[in-house]
């Protein structure tokens, strides 16, 4: 028993490729054969900024059209995208985010509030700030265990089998 930020004694094996990731023991490790590239982590930022289109995120991100399209695959083969077709002659596709796509988004929201803690803006470019939709008032992401509405913390949490 460890706290996260213990050492824990787990064998992973020897020489792992990042294509056996997802069939290591470890959640982090299976997750990250999912999103585990920045690309694949700003295709999905877009996603829920609204974008939809191949045309659009190529835009957007600078990416070549080979790796987008790669990266767009392997999204919607692990059920986190969907291919929509919304055009006929030539048949065209816009990607929705799933059910297990929007699962993602607490993961994308802490990630946010890490990043502009601890890499923040140059000082030029106004911030990306999340607000309630409801009171338009900010909006600060806390991890809480949902039983007891306490915040996770490595002090007051351990990983164990």
């Amino acid at each position: 028993m460890s706290s996260l930020s213990e050492p824990v004694k787990v064998r992973y094996r020897w020489g792992m490729r990042w294509q056996e990731l997802k069939d290591e023991a470890c959640p982090v490790a299976r997750a990250m054969s999912v999103i585990g590239d920045r690309w694949t982590l700003l295709v999905l930022r877009d996603c829920f900024r609204g974008v939809r289109r191949f045309e659009a995120f190529q835009e957007r991100l600078g990416i070549t059209r080979h790796v987008l399209a790669d990266r767009l695959r392997k999204l919607v083969d692990a059920g986190v995208l969907s291919r929509e077709p919304y055009q006929d002659g030539p048949v065209r596709y816009e990607y929705r985010l799933t059910e297990t796509g929007r699962a993602f988004h607490p993961v994308l929201v802490t990630l946010m509030a890490w990043g502009e803690k601890v890499v923040p803006c140059d000082g030029e470019t106004p911030p990306l700030r999340l607000v309630s939709r409801a009171t338009g008032e900010p909006v600060r992401p806390v991890v809480v265990d949902e039983a007891t509405g306490e915040p996770i913390t490595p002090s007051n949490v351990r990983a164990e089998r």
